[in-house]
């Protein structure tokens, strides 16, 4: 560094770092950035090209420990990564010769947990099955082999978002590599707009605003897609007018959508603040094709984006 400066450091250890490897900021967990540390410093993974990388080959297999859905307890279970069946697969026991759970590579969200999932290597995998979102939380004591599988996961990701998107540059591409826009407490209404306000876990997953009762509950109480101002999506500051539920919290929150209102309370102004903004920044994205078409297998039906 002293000889040389950081710009020389970064063109040798950073020269050629896959596009689906996520690089992490100063607000991400620590294992994600220890690791980072370590495969630029210690095992040089990113300073010669078309080098095989643990979680570059399309094909992963492994135990990672799961929690219980209903009861809570981490046990061992095995998981395999396919690229070829474009799939991540877990197996009730080592021995198993079905899978449990066959899950999509295209429907996956990725996501380091450790405050929520009470590990420092914690990961959360949200999936869709029957149109409908689910969580399952992993941890593995090694945070090598944690992240490995976070890039792996990623990996497959790029090969079929190239496939889905194949005039994409790499940036764009990155770009569309899924990760959670916003978590936290609202307070929620029903339909009627009268029943009382309940305290929720929410999540904002691109087009999707799910609610759960608590924050490691594996399925959403309810889901809300967010589509484009275009089609009739916006968001408000404040509550209308005749919303007559109580609530506990005073900074209140609108999402209009073609079908009704969905009203919402935040604990501070700033939280307030924080969900309108990363709710305006999906509403204001024109959908894609495949986004319009996801959509309307929900059985809603509006004009088409272009192609």
């Amino acid at each position: 560094m002293e000889q040389h400066g950081n710009a020389v450091a970064k063109a040798t250890y950073e020269a050629h770092i896959p596009i689906y490897y996520y690089q992490p900021t100063h607000a991400d967990c620590q294992v994600l950035r220890e690791q980072w540390i370590r495969a630029k410093y210690e095992r040089k993974e990113f300073t010669e090209p078309g080098r095989q990388l643990p979680y570059s080959n399309g094909l992963k297999e492994g135990i990672l420990w799961k929690r219980g859905r209903d009861n809570g307890q981490f046990l061992p279970r095995k998981f395999l990564l396919s690229e070829q069946d474009g799939c991540l697969k877990y197996f009730a026991k080592p021995d198993a010769k079905e899978p449990k759970i066959n899950i999509k590579i295209d429907t996956i969200n990725a996501t380091f947990q450790p405050v929520k999932i009470r590990n420092p290597n914690g990961l959360q995998i949200s999936y869709l099955k029957d149109n409908k979102t689910r969580n399952i939380f992993l941890y593995h004591g090694d945070g090598k082999e944690i992240v490995d599988w976070f890039n792996a996961i990623r990996a497959v990701q790029v090969h079929y978002l190239k496939v889905a998107f194949p005039v994409a540059s790499d940036s764009e591409v990155r770009d569309h590599l899924r990760k959670f826009l916003k978590e936290g407490y609202m307070e929620k209404t029903g339909p009627r707009q009268r029943e009382a306000f309940k305290k929720r876990w929410f999540t904002l997953d691109h087009r999707r605003l799910m609610y759960f009762k608590d924050p490691l509950d594996a399925f959403a109480k309810g889901e809300v897609f967010m589509g484009s101002r275009e089609h009739g999506y916006s968001v408000t500051q404040g509550l209308p007018a005749g919303a007559q539920g109580s609530f506990s919290w005073q900074y209140g929150l609108t999402i209009v959508t073609p079908d009704r209102e969905y009203l919402f309370t935040c604990e501070t102004e700033s939280d307030q603040q924080d969900w309108i903004a990363a709710f305006s920044q999906v509403i204001e994205q024109p959908m894609t094709p495949q986004e319009y078409a996801s959509k309307c297998q929900e059985g809603v039906h509006f004009s088409p984006p272009p192609p």
